[in-house]
């Protein structure tokens, strides 16, 4: 017996120990399959056991899940902002599973390991600058405008719309195109971009559902709303300092885009906090005080964009007398615990009321002052004297660089300027 003992003592001393179990951690090339198309992206996992956490990434900013963790092969990573989770087995250097989107359904997912892209060696042409993009929206748009900067071969970008932005476009020139995508947990977009001969751009959107959507009002199918059978829709973009950009539509006016059918009425709103209790623009902490209401939900990608401007201008004027009411319009399997809604509080660090208002599809019936409202976000400015003085719809992100910039100053000088006015017959 003894010598068994020994024998097998002297087996598990000369076997090979076990491979330790590979990292997750560090850089991947992802891709997530979107109506049959591959849109690639950057995604960064970091850290270990309870402290592992995955990136997304918006040009700069990274989107990070709530937790992460790694059982045997199998990764997981919960993103509660966004309400959703990604979930993938490691093998064989590979990530590989579903990005899991709750009842909306979701994107089979890949990654293998972050490769730094070869140089091609090929003339690269310069599309940098800011370009127009005549097209007519569900929404009532006849222009969106592309939003370019390059270093050589790579390119990022973005198209403004009048709700806002596609995020940070990324992508690289190979055979004669820009080939352009972005996805950080929502917003899945391919663009493939060609320069031509005349000076103008072709671009394709790809990945798109060959089903149109609808203008809410008429019913009706815009006539540049149709996508082709293979799931694209195509555009002509012109840059704006060209001559022939003169006679094109002009982008819509954000702050002309939406507005009130009677400015002599205050903006009525009743609706309960996330502790159930009900929030009206009669109630007297509004007295006196310049008001925006805001219109938003946390499934929405530009709404996210903006919380983190709203946040810091709470902060700064909030005690020279501005309010902010956030009216959130969420998705009906949502509405019962709000978990999303209130990741997303946490997320920004939101201190002004938020409200539950319905489900998106609810928007007209709850506010049937506002005429135009179709764009998530869109802030309503509240006067001291209780009356609509305006409003801006939609918000640019960072991604669309000077136009972001322009839009936080305008609204930040429309607060000053109301916060400055005295109400009536006061001293």
């Amino acid at each position: 017996m003894k010598t068994l003992i020994a024998l097998s003592f002297s087996a598990a001393l000369l076997a090979p120990p076990s491979a330790p179990q590979q990292s997750v951690a560090g850089l991947w090339d992802a891709a997530v399959t979107v109506n049959g198309v591959d849109i690639p992206f950057r995604l960064e996992i970091a850290g270990e056991g309870a402290s592992l956490k995955g990136s997304f990434f918006n040009g700069d900013e990274k989107i990070t899940s709530t937790r992460g963790r790694v059982d045997g092969d199998a990764l997981s990573l919960d993103f509660d902002d966004y309400a959703t989770r990604l979930d993938a087995t490691f093998k064989d250097g590979r990530l590989e599973g579903r990005y899991d989107r709750g009842p909306r359904g979701f994107y089979p997912f890949k990654a293998t390991r972050f490769a730094a892209a070869a140089e091609s060696g090929t003339a690269v042409p310069s599309i940098a600058g800011v370009w127009r993009v005549p097209y007519q929206s569900a929404k009532g748009e006849s222009a969106w405008q592309l939003i370019v900067r390059q270093s050589g071969a790579e390119v990022s970008a973005a198209i403004l719309r009048v709700d806002g932005d596609t995020g940070t476009l990324t992508g690289t020139y190979k055979n004669g195109a820009f080939v352009l995508s972005h996805f950080s947990g929502a917003r899945p977009s391919l663009f493939e971009v060609t320069p031509q001969k005349d000076g103008t751009l072709t671009i394709v959107q790809k990945a798109l559902s060959t089903k149109a959507t609808p203008n809410p009002k008429t019913g009706k199918i815009a006539p540049s709303d149709s996508v082709s059978p293979d799931g694209t829709r195509t555009y002509t973009a012109t840059r704006s300092d060209d001559p022939r950009a003169a006679s094109l539509p002009q982008p819509s006016d954000p702050t002309r885009f939406t507005s009130v059918k009677d400015p002599s009425q205050p903006l009525r709103f009743s609706f309960p906090d996330l502790q159930g209790h009900l929030v009206s623009n009669s109630d007297a902490r509004f007295h006196g005080k310049v008001l925006l209401v805001n219109i938003t939900g946390s499934w929405c990608p530009n709404c996210h964009d903006e919380a983190p401007f709203l946040v810091e201008l709470y902060r700064t004027y909030h005690a020279r007398g501005l309010e902010i009411v956030a009216l959130s319009f969420e998705e009906t399997e949502q509405l019962e615990n709000l978990p999303r809604l209130r990741a997303f509080i946490d997320l920004y660090h939101i201190s002004y009321p938020v409200l539950v208002a319905g489900t998106p599809d609810d928007l007209a019936d709850k506010l049937p002052q506002a005429v135009n409202l179709s764009s998530f976000p869109t802030t309503f400015f509240i006067g001291r004297d209780g009356l609509v003085r305006g409003a801006h719809a939609g918000f640019p992100g960072k991604a669309s660089a000077k136009f972001h910039t322009e839009a936080t100053k305008e609204i930040t000088e429309r607060v000053e300027q109301l916060l400055a006015e005295k109400v009536q017959g006061s001293k």
